[in-house]
């Protein structure tokens, strides 16, 4: 059987599940409706309902039963006891990601259109070494086209990731991100205090990117912003 777009970026710990089309909305828990916010537009409300049927679509590949998945006030998801989870909307798809916590500490995932940023967008997200590597990878005219959109990709994935852990925001030039071309993977590094290192995989497929990043341990050599 083919695997759908985020599982093919996924090791055999992780679970995920995506889809294109809107899931009915008597799929949404009644606690997770009462949590949508008042006066919530029909669109935000189908990505809320649609996501979290992804979500325990994904759940139920670990053997976990269906549970609410309700937001926190910053709107982090609350995932079930053990578990570590992850989702993203973009226009026209919807994705999430899981695994057990013994098994991959942190998980981020994120979805953008293939599309380039706009214009002056680049430098407000990036650090002068990582616009160099743009700057290479564009000239051997590898796919996508796009490296622009796919560094605030891995970014955001690994924002995802983070947050949960430490309740602490980054921006982003707090974090380092190298992209691997032929690999379709990637490394960053958050560069604050107690910064951690983060592995990832992206791809880029049907007018989409996804960036999955995984793990996260304390690293005490980070120090430099390159």
């Amino acid at each position: 059987m083919r695997q759908t777009l985020i599982q093919s970026l996924l090791p055999p710990s992780v679970a995920g599940a995506d889809t294109r089309a809107d899931a009915p909305d008597d799929t949404l828990h009644p606690l997770e409706r009462a949590a949508l916010p008042t006066g919530a537009s029909e669109g935000r409300c189908r990505e809320f309902t649609t996501v979290r049927a992804c979500a325990r679509e994904a759940l139920a590949a670990l053997g976990r039963p269906p549970a609410p998945l309700l937001p926190d006030a910053r709107g982090v998801p609350h995932w079930p006891r053990g578990i570590v989870g992850s989702m993203t909307h973009c226009r026209g798809y919807r994705a999430a990601v899981v695994a057990r916590e013994g098994d991959v500490p942190a998980l981020g995932v994120d979805a953008e259109p293939c599309e380039p940023l706009r214009e002056g967008v680049l430098r407000t997200i990036s650090l002068p070494g990582e616009r160099e590597r743009l700057r290479l990878l564009s000239a051997l005219r590898h796919r996508p086209e796009c490296w622009d959109r796919l560094l605030f990709c891995a970014k955001e994935a690994v924002f995802k990731a983070w947050f949960p852990h430490t309740r602490t925001e980054l921006a982003f030039q707090d974090v380092s991100v190298v992209l691997d071309a032929a690999g379709q993977s990637f490394r960053a590094r958050v560069l604050v205090p107690g910064g951690r290192e983060y592995t990832g995989r992206w791809l880029a497929r049907e007018g989409l990117l996804a960036a999955v990043a995984f793990g996260g341990g304390p690293d005490r050599r980070v120090s430099a912003r390159t």
